[in-house]
C-alpha cells in the first residue's frame, strides 16, 4: 500500500495527506476545499512558515528577500515562473526578512536572496544570490 504525503494547503495552512500517484492531479484541501496547488509562490509570514517547514512532506523551497533588495525584485519574476513549473513536486515559497528578522537570524542569513530548501523540517540545501528561472530550476532539481 502507497504511504501518503502531507502536503499545507497554501490557504489555511492545514496538512492534508495526499498519495504520491495523485500528486500530480493537485487536489483540494480537506479544511477549506481550495486547490492544494496555486502555481505562484507562497508568502509565508512566522506561523505559515514554520508550519510548511515542520509539516510538508514535498520540498519547500524559501526565497529569503527583502523589498529594497535590487537583486530579489529582479529575482522575483522569475522565481514567480519557476514556481510552475516546479509544482506539485516542490513547493516555492518567499519570507520577507524585513518583516520576520527572528527567522532569518536563526537560519544565518547574511546575504539576500537566499534560497532554503527544506523537507520534513531539515534544512536540506542553501543558495544564495539571484537566479534566472533556468537557473533556480536546474538548482532546484539537482537538489531534489
Amino acid at each position: 500500500m502507497e504511504e501518503s504525503l502531507q502536503v499545507v494547503c497554501p490557504h489555511c495552512n492545514v496538512a492534508n495527506r495526499v498519495l504520491p500517484a495523485r500528486l500530480l492531479e493537485g487536489g483540494n484541501c480537506g479544511k477549506c476545499k481550495r486547490a492544494l496547488f496555486t502555481g505562484h509562490p507562497l508568502a509565508l509570514d512566522g506561523a505559515s512558515f514554520e508550519r510548511h517547514v515542520a509539516a510538508s512532506d514535498i520540498p519547500l523551497v524559501v526565497d529569503f528577500w527583502a523589498p529594497w533588495c535590487a537583486p530579489c525584485r529582479m529575482m522575483a519574476p522569475h522565481f514567480e515562473k519557476a514556481a510552475a513549473q516546479l509544482e506539485p513536486k516542490v513547493r516555492l515559497a518567499k519570507l520577507n526578512t524585513e518583516d520576520e528578522q527572528a527567522i532569518a537570524a536563526r537560519y544565518g542569513i547574511r546575504s539576500i536572496p537566499t534560497l532554503l530548501m527544506f523537507r520534513r523540517g531539515r534544512e536540506l540545501a542553501r543558495q544564495s544570490g539571484a537566479m534566472d528561472e533556468a537557473a533556480l530550476i536546474r538548482w532546484v532539481r539537482s537538489q531534489v
